[in-house]
C-alpha cells in the first residue's frame, strides 16, 4: 500500500530538507520537495537508528526482557535495527543454539534484530565457538559481558573472524584487575567506602587487542568505551590505519562519578568514570575517533536492581531515552555536536560499519522515524515499554519524542 508523508524535515545526504516522502512496497519511492510550506514546528524524518549493542534476554531470561518488549522499546526510541548480544541461555555458540534465538526473532521482533555469535563456547573463554557454522547467520562475534582473558584465544578468534569476513566486537575487561569492584575506582568510591573498578581493567585489554589487530589484520570493534586512555589508544590505532572502530554510550557522555547515588540504577559495566574521561569521550565524538553511540540496553528485574551499588546486577536500560537525552544535552543545550552528527553516530555510521542498510533516499528500504523535536517531557521509567526500569536519567527533562517508527515500510511504533 502506497503512503505519502507530507511536509517533514528529512535527513537526506547529510542535511535536512523540507520534503514529501512516498513509500510503497516497503521501499522509499521518492523524496520530493515539500508540496506546501512546512508548519512552524515540523516533524523530522530521521533514518532509523541502529544500535549495535543491546541485550534482549531471550532465550533464557525472559523475566528480564523479551524479544517483543525489547524491540517495542527500540521502535519507540526510533530504532529500526538492533544487534543482540549473546549472553543468553543457550549461548549462541553453535548453529543449533543460535537457532533458538533466530526462531524467537522471527516470531516476536517488530524491528530488524541481528544476533551476535559468541566468540567462545558458553562465553567461557576456553574453546572457540563454531564460528564457521554461524558466520552467515550472525552480525559479528562477541563474548560481551566477558573479556576474553587469554591472549592466544583472542588471537585465534581474530584469525578465524578475518577468514570469515566478520568483525570481533570486544568487551574489554581484565578480570585480574576487578577486585570485586562495583563502581569506578575514583574519589567518589573512596569517599563512600566502595570497592572500585580501575580504568586499566578496560584500556589494558584495548591495548592488547589493538596489538593483535596489527598482527592479524582482523576487523575489530571495541564495545562501550568509558576511559580517556581507551580513546587515546583507539585514536592512535586509527591514525595508523588499523581496522578498528568503537562505540560509547549515553551514560558515559552525560554522567560522571559525581552523579552517583547508592542505587542500582547507577550501576553498569563499565562504570561511569571521571570528568576527564567524559571530556575525552566528547572530544572523541568531535574528532571522529568514536564512530557510533550504542545504548548497551541491559534490562534486569526490579529485585535485581534493588540492592544498591554493591549488590545490584550490572546494567541499565536505554533504548527509549538515548536520542532524547543526547539531542537535548549535546545538541540543543550544550551545542557540542550538530544534529546531523548525532544522526550519523546513531544511524549511518553503525549501519555502515556492521554492513547494514541506512539512509532515506529513493530505492532504500523504508526504515525511518518521525520525531517531534520540540516536544518536552520528563523521563518516567513507569512509562517504559521495556520490562527494565533501571535508568539513572529518571526525572530528567528532555526534548524529542518519537511519533512513529517505520520498519520495512510498516509501522512498528506509533504514539
Amino acid at each position: 500500500m502506497q503512503r505519502t508523508i507530507s511536509g517533514v524535515m528529512t535527513f537526506v545526504d547529510g542535511r535536512f530538507v523540507p520534503s514529501d516522502l512516498c513509500i510503497d512496497g516497503g521501499r522509499i519511492v521518492s523524496v520530493s520537495p515539500a508540496s506546501s510550506p512546512l508548519s512552524s514546528s515540523p516533524l523530522y524524518a530521521l533514518p532509523g537508528f541502529t544500535d549495535v549493542h543491546v541485550h534482549l534476554r531471550e532465550p533464557g531470561f525472559s523475566y528480564k526482557e523479551t524479544l517483543r518488549t525489547g524491540t517495542m522499546a527500540a521502535a519507540r526510541g526510533g530504532y529500526t535495527a538492533v544487534c543482540a548480544m549473546p549472553n543468553l541461555n543457550p549461548v549462541p555458540d553453535s548453529i543449533e543454539h543460535l537457532q533458538a534465538q533466530l526462531d524467537l526473532i522471527e516470531r516476536d521482533a517488530v524491528i530488524d534484530v541481528r544476533p551476535y555469535g559468541a566468540i567462545t563456547v558458553n562465553e567461557a573463554g576456553e574453546v572457540l565457538s563454531d564460528m564457521d557454522g554461524m558466520a552467515d547467520r550472525v552480525i559479528a562475534f562477541s563474548d560481551d559481558g566477558h573479556g576474553v582473558q587469554s591472549d592466544a584465544m583472542m588471537r585465534g578468534a581474530m584469525e578465524k573472524a578475518k577468514a570469515l569476513g566478520r568483525l570481533i566486537a570486544a568487551h574489554c575487561e581484565d578480570n585480574r584487575l576487578l577486585h570485586g569492584g562495583c563502581i569506578h575506582d575514583g574519589a567518589w568510591a573512596r569517599a563512600h567506602g566502595f570497592k572500585g573498578i580501575c580504568s586499566e581493567s578496560e584500556w589494558g585489554q584495548v591495548a592488547r587487542d589493538i596489538e593483535l589487530v596489527r598482527q592479524t589484520g582482523c576487523g575489530y570493534h571495541v564495545c562501550h568505551i568509558s576511559t580517556k586512555e581507551s580513546v587515546a589508544l583507539i585514536r592512535k590505532a586509527r591514525a595508523e590505519g588499523l581496522n578498528v572502530s568503537c562505540e560509547t554510550a549515553p551514560h558515559y557522555l552525560l554522567l560522571t562519578e559525581d552523579d552517583l547515588r547508592d542505587e542500582g540504577r547507577f550501576k553498569m559495566n563499565p562504570p561511569v568514570r571521571e570528568k576527564a574521561d567524559r571530556e575525552a569521550l566528547l572530544a572523541g565524538l568531535a574528532d571522529g575517533t568514536i564512530d557510533m553511540i550504542a545504548t548497551d540496553h541491559a534490562p534486569h528485574s526490579a529485585e535485581e536492581k534493588s540492592r544498591g551499588l554493591a549488590g545490584s546486577a550490572m546494567g541499565i536500560v536505554g533504548l527509549e531515552t538515548a536520542f532524547p537525552l543526547l539531542y537535548t544535552n549535546l545538541v540543543k543545550k550544550q551545542k557540542l555536536i550538530p544534529l546531523e552528527r548525532l544522526v550519523d553516530l546513531m544511524s549511518t555510521a553503525p549501519a555502515k560499519r556492521f554492513g547494514l542498510e541506512s539512509g532515506i533516499h529513493p530505492g532504500a528500504t523504508a526504515n525511518l522515524a518521525l520525531w517531534d523535536l520540540d516536544a518536552e517531557y520528563t523521563i518516567d521509567p513507569a512509562d517504559f515499554l521495556s520490562m527494565g526500569r533501571a535508568t539513572p536519567f529518571a526525572g530528567w527533562k528532555v526534548n524529542g519524542r518519537c511519533m512513529e517508527t517505520i520498519c520495512r515500510g510498516k509501522t512498528a511504533w506509533r504514539i
